[in-house]
């Protein structure tokens, strides 16, 4: 995979072969084929690349890599446990593959030190993994008791139970309420900060049960379980989702070659808000609406591929509960960035 000198990112050793299995029944991945056809059109090519920002456990790689013979593709992921199965998995691609362990919003620097060139095709599937949410022992869960981790790479970082114990009320409230979407934010943010007064909150269970008793009973009729939303937004605030998120999408795009694709699931409107708010943008003229002219450096540099964003049917759903939320957009790139455009949307990588 590597074109030239330069050692690849944090590469990690192949394992045992032996967790194959496992990775195909841990993970059933959202939306399969209509990833690979939106893409393949990019990988004709001898020596086509494709980068999976989140490589999971490797299902959608493993499509791509099978149905897109002449593609290599650099699988990144943060969590060293999902990589080791994914690595397995797709050992018998050989040189084909390349697993990193990085974020994805070092794609830059990842396809720079292991291809050396735009690559034809991105894929990000974003949020957690199934590995992440079955795994008791990462607190990912309210069902489970386990250590209030949530982590996605349990190497670095601070853990929920950290950030409850450090957090401000007023922290834990803007928290809930922005990544959480959660009403009763600043209820449960009090709730937290009390309850820790008398002893700290270290497991998933003690947390749901803390959140269970903070929203008023009237609001949990026909809901879900009312811990939902405090869950997702710890887990987004842990691993400062969308923080990277925001920087990797344009970082995304300017790693592509013309010609090449980008195909982006999200699963909360969160996520969705800023990969519509950035591939709009590419595909937008950058021109003043009162310019008589649009200049050649202002016209777009993406092309949708999808209007709007596309939602799995029923057949998927029925499949694979999990994909019900997911909201897919993809784009193509037509043209270069503009300098000016890029200068704007690149800017300075926020320290991990």
């Amino acid at each position: 995979m590597t074109q030239h000198d330069q050692p690849p990112l944090d590469p990690i050793e192949q394992p045992d072969p032996q967790p194959e299995r496992r990775a195909d029944d841990l993970h059933v991945p959202v939306l399969l084929q209509r990833c690979v056809d939106l893409l393949a059109p990019a990988l004709t090519e001898p020596g086509s690349v494709l980068v999976d920002g989140t490589l999971g456990m490797g299902g959608h790689a493993e499509a791509l890599l099978s149905q897109c013979p002449q593609t290599g593709v650099v699988g990144i992921d943060r969590d060293p446990q999902a990589l080791a199965l994914a690595a397995a998995r797709l050992a018998r691609f050989g040189e084909r593959f390349a697993p990193v362990h990085a974020t994805y919003d070092e794609i830059d620097d990842v396809v720079e030190a292991q291809v050396g060139r735009p690559v034809q095709g991105v894929l990000l599937d974003l949020g957690v993994s199934s590995l992440q949410l079955d795994d008791a022992d990462r607190g990912f869960s309210y069902s489970r008791p386990a250590p209030l981790d949530m982590r996605m790479d349990s190497s670095r970082g601070e853990t929920a139970a950290e950030l409850l114990a450090e957090a401000d009320e007023r922290e834990l409230t803007r928290i809930l309420r922005v990544y959480g979407e959660e009403r009763f934010a600043q209820r449960i943010a009090g709730t937290i900060v009390r309850e820790r007064a008398e002893r700290p909150l270290t497991t998933s269970t003690e947390l749901a049960d803390l959140v269970r008793r903070a929203v008023p009973r009237a609001a949990q009729q026909g809901g879900g379980h009312p811990a939902k939303r405090t869950f997702q937004a710890l887990r987004i605030a842990v691993n400062r989702e969308l923080e990277i998120l925001q920087d990797a999408i344009p970082r995304a795009v300017e790693v592509l070659a013309v010609g090449g694709r980008i195909v982006v699931e999200s699963y909360h409107s969160l996520e969705d808000r800023i990969v519509k708010r950035e591939l709009a943008r590419g595909a937008s003229s950058s021109a003043p609406r009162e310019w008589p002219v649009e200049p050649e450096t202002h016209r777009p540099y993406l092309e949708l591929l999808i209007r709007g964003a596309e939602k799995a049917d029923d057949v998927e759903t029925a499949h694979n509960p999990r994909s019900a939320s997911v909201r897919l957009r993809a784009a193509v790139r037509t043209r270069p960035t503009p300098d000016h455009m890029r200068e704007q949307r690149t800017g300075s990588r926020r320290s991990a």
